[in-house]
């Protein structure tokens, strides 16, 4: 992750969390979920509700393999995550309490309205390749991947380094100011669950799956030259070399590229045995 040019990454309101928290050198050989999500700088503590959201998206992912089909079981996390946000803002209150500085009658009133965030959620689950015998050791790997989105944080599919599936948007002229969004008291949860949208594909080895929050997805969409952009994400969105990634963001922003925006990005490889 990465913060808009000027503020400081406490002040980053993209949100990521992947489970299990390990090490990237593996192959993946059991669940993996990711929780991303883009709080919107007008509600209140936009940061704070998408670092909770996107936990409890990864959490109840890797829980509830079915959330990611839809219904019923996306209710209920959807229920469970917004009935996670009175209880923090109490603990939140008392430690503003506790430093000397209680909540202002204008931040009450902004909190009444709740929090926002965009919200992507991925779960990928190794399987055997459909042609081979699923008791052999020598079965060619594959991987399911599901994916639910409300709002536009988007997930990437690349085969051969070459762009395949886009969600849930497909084109940078379908990015818009108004995306739908996640709220923090939004208790109406068959909205919530209509309103979100849910896809499935499959990856082998060589594949790549790329999740970005909207600046940066829309920065890809638009590349006059979907190669250099591909080869420039590669280059850059490995988890080893942060400020080379920052310099990167930076030049795309100098060069008016890329909206200045709080970034973030995970990168999935699917590598052979």
């Amino acid at each position: 992750m990465a913060p808009k040019h000027g503020s400081t990454e406490a002040e980053c309101e993209d949100a990521v969390v992947v489970l299990p928290s390990r090490s990237h050198d593996y192959m993946l050989r059991e669940p993996l979920t990711a929780g991303v999500c883009d709080g919107a700088t007008e509600s209140a503590l936009a940061k704070d509700w998408a670092r909770l959201l996107s936990r409890a998206a990864a959490q109840h992912a890797m829980e509830r393999p079915d959330l990611l089909d839809g219904g019923t079981a996306f209710e209920e996390f959807a229920s469970s995550a917004v009935s996670q946000w009175d209880p923090w803002l109490v603990q939140y209150t008392q430690s503003r309490i506790a430093e000397g500085r209680p909540l202002k009658w204008y931040e009450h009133t902004k909190l009444a309205e709740g929090a926002y965030a965009t919200l992507l959620t991925v779960r990928v689950d190794p399987e055997h390749g459909p042609d081979t015998n699923a008791a052999s050791d020598m079965s060619e790997p594959a991987w399911r991947w599901r994916a639910a989105a409300l709002g536009d944080s988007c997930l990437f599919h690349l085969r051969d380094d070459r762009l395949v599936k886009a969600f849930p948007v497909g084109a940078a002229d379908e990015f818009g100011t108004v995306p739908d969004l996640f709220g923090s008291r939004n208790h109406d949860v068959a909205l919530l669950a209509c309103r979100t949208r849910f896809i499935e594909g499959r990856c082998r080895p060589g594949d790549r799956l790329l999740l970005m929050t909207d600046a940066l997805a829309a920065w890809f969409l638009s590349a006059p030259d979907q190669d250099i952009a591909v080869s420039q994400l590669l280059e850059f969105s490995g988890p080893d070399d942060l400020s080379g990634f920052v310099d990167w963001l930076n030049g795309l922003r100098d060069s008016r590229q890329l909206r200045n925006d709080d970034v973030a990005v995970v990168r999935i490889d699917f590598e052979g045995r």
